[in-house]
Parts: structure tokens; C-alpha cells; sequence
């Protein structure tokens, strides 16, 4: 500690700055916590997220189509710069990105920059944290060569945080969008049979089912949008077909684009891919009912039957040691 005591500025000590990082990370904690158990209402930011695709949308169909009048960028300082730097954000795979980050529900116009900024700055930031830990800090008393896999393992660990971050994003908002898929077809079925389009349907069930799944509800309104400003229809069911990447909605999207193109009654048409969803969803709640035996087998015998033998031996076991001891 003293060797770190004299290279620290300002005649900080190493208990000083052990101090200030771990105040540090109870600060991160209590502030993590808090923004937690926020109550935030899902229906204001869809709101806005709508507002915004819906004046993007008609923007682009006011706009003389020969002119090639280049889109603003809005400027993310730091981040944008990095990214620039770097030559990180290509034309084809700011695309892919993108529509990675639009099937997590990051929609937002610089949600690819702030990506790249963070896959760029998290394994320096991690990699330096561990550096810190175990050459100055000497965490661990590790011998030289396992720092330096530290150090590398946090590297590596960083730049795979954001791509885990992203997933974790994608696989939740698509088990709430099968979720909550066929109750949307029922509505939609109820829309249908009472003569309203598709556009009005889907603008209908977006506001109906909006509160109890406002992943489906967002994605149903920005369909309903595309479709009233989109000049192909076609591309408005594709773009959620994109922005899903779901089996279940790919289905729908089939179903809705052969409606449109043979005419097919649109009711008859949903009241089937609803059963069958609802079907579905029924075989795996009895698979997952199916397989809770085997599951709770390695709970019980870990945790119950230890306890229930030391009920029932326990008090033979304690009877013979005293008849012994006696």
C-alpha cells in the first residue's frame, strides 16, 4: 500500500481511495434502485415514439421526390465523435444494427451511435477498472500472470456487455409480444367482423390492449401508421414482420399480405391463426406443467430431503450417542 500511496495525486492514500470508490458504488446502487421502483407509465413513451414515426413518415411523403436534401443529424458530442473516428457506422451495417436494435425497441435515431460508443468504451473502461483492482489496488494477491488474463477478461467481457445487454433486450420483448398475440387476433377478429379496415383495427386494438402489453400495442400503432402514409402497404406489414423477427407475427404477416393481395376474408382468415396461436400456447403451458416433476426432482433432493432425514434420524442419532456416552 504504500508504493500506491505514492503514486496516487493530491496525497490520496489507498484507504482513501478505496473509500471513494466504494462510496462510489453505493451511490450507483442507490440511484439503480431508485430509478427501479419508478412508476413509469408505458403509454407515454409510446406516445412519443408515434408522434415522432408518424411526423418522420410525413415528412418523407411531402418532400419533392427528385430532391436529394440530405437528413440532420443530431449531434451526440463525445459519442457521435468516437463513432465517427473510428469508422464504426457503415452504410450496411448501421442497417443490420439498426433493425437489431428496432426488434430490442430502441428506435431511437442515435440508438446505433450510442451502441458503438459503448461497445468501443466498455472494454477500456472494464479492462482499466480491473487494472486497478489487481495492480494497484492488488485485489485478489494474484501472481503476474493471472493479472494480465484478468485485465484481458475484462476486455473481453466488456465488449461482449452491450451485445448481451441488446439480447436481453430482443428475447423479453419477444416472449411478451407471443404473449400477448393472441388476445391482440381476438380483437382483431371483433374489428374485422364489424367492418372496420385494417388500418382502423389495428389502431383499435392498439389502444385497447395498450395496458396490458405495450410492446404489441406500440407495434400494432406503428403498422396502422405505415399503412395510412407508406405507399405500398406490402412494406408497412413487412416492416413489422422486421421489427419483430417472430414466428408468430411472421404468420400474421402472411396471413395479412395474402388478404390484401386475393382478397380473402380478413375475420375468417384471423379467427383460425388465433386458435392455432392459442393452441400453441396452451401445448406449452402443458409441456412446461409436464416438466415441473423433473425440475423440483434436484430441489428436493438438495434442499428437502436433507432436512427430512435430520428430522426423522436426528433424534436416533442424538438417543445412541447419550446411551454411549452414559
Amino acid at each position: 500500500m504504500n508504493q500506491l500511496d505514492d503514486v496516487l495525486p493530491f496525497g490520496l492514500t489507498a484507504d482513501a481511495l478505496l473509500v471513494v470508490l466504494l462510496s462510489g458504488l453505493a451511490f450507483l446502487t442507490v440511484v439503480t434502485v431508485w430509478y427501479g421502483l419508478i412508476e413509469r407509465h408505458p403509454m407515454e413513451r409510446r406516445a412519443q415514439m408515434l408522434a415522432t414515426r408518424r411526423d418522420e413518415l410525413h415528412g418523407q411523403t411531402l418532400k419533392d421526390r427528385g430532391s436529394s436534401r440530405r437528413r440532420k443529424q443530431e449531434s451526440l458530442g463525445l459519442m457521435r465523435q468516437v463513432v465517427d473516428t473510428l469508422k464504426l457506422m457503415q452504410s450496411q451495417q448501421a442497417n443490420k444494427l439498426n433493425e437489431r436494435l428496432a426488434q430490442a425497441g430502441l428506435r431511437s435515431r442515435d440508438a446505433a451511435i450510442v451502441f458503438m460508443f459503448f461497445k468501443v468504451a466498455m472494454p477500456v473502461l472494464l479492462g482499466a477498472a480491473t487494472f486497478v483492482m489487481v495492480y494497484l489496488l492488488q485485489f485478489g494477491d494474484l501472481s503476474p500472470p493471472l493479472r494480465l488474463v484478468a485485465v484481458l477478461g475484462g476486455a473481453v467481457i466488456g465488449f461482449f456487455v452491450p451485445e448481451l445487454y441488446v439480447s436481453n433486450l430482443t428475447g423479453k420483448r419477444q416472449l411478451a409480444l407471443a404473449k400477448a398475440l393472441p388476445d391482440a387476433l381476438d380483437l382483431l377478429v371483433i374489428c374485422a367482423e364489424s367492418g372496420l379496415s385494417l388500418d382502423a383495427a389495428l389502431d383499435r386494438v392498439s389502444n385497447e390492449i395498450g395496458g396490458a402489453s405495450p410492446e404489441l400495442a406500440e407495434e400494432l400503432q406503428l403498422t396502422s401508421i405505415e399503412l395510412g402514409f407508406l405507399p405500398e402497404r406490402r412494406q408497412a406489414l413487412l416492416n413489422l414482420n422486421r421489427r419483430t423477427n417472430l414466428s408468430s407475427i411472421r404468420g400474421v404477416v402472411n396471413t395479412l399480405l395474402q388478404t390484401e393481395k386475393y382478397g380473402t376474408p380478413l375475420s375468417q382468415s384471423l379467427r383460425v391463426l388465433a386458435n392455432e396461436f392459442r393452441d400453441q400456447r396452451m401445448l406449452r403451458a402443458e409441456e412446461k406443467a409436464a416438466r415441473l416433476p423433473a425440475t423440483l426432482t434436484v430441489p428436493m433432493i438438495v434442499f428437502i430431503l436433507p432436512v427430512l432425514f435430520i428430522v426423522l434420524v436426528g433424534p436416533a442419532i442424538i438417543s445412541v450417542m447419550d446411551n454411549l456416552s452414559s
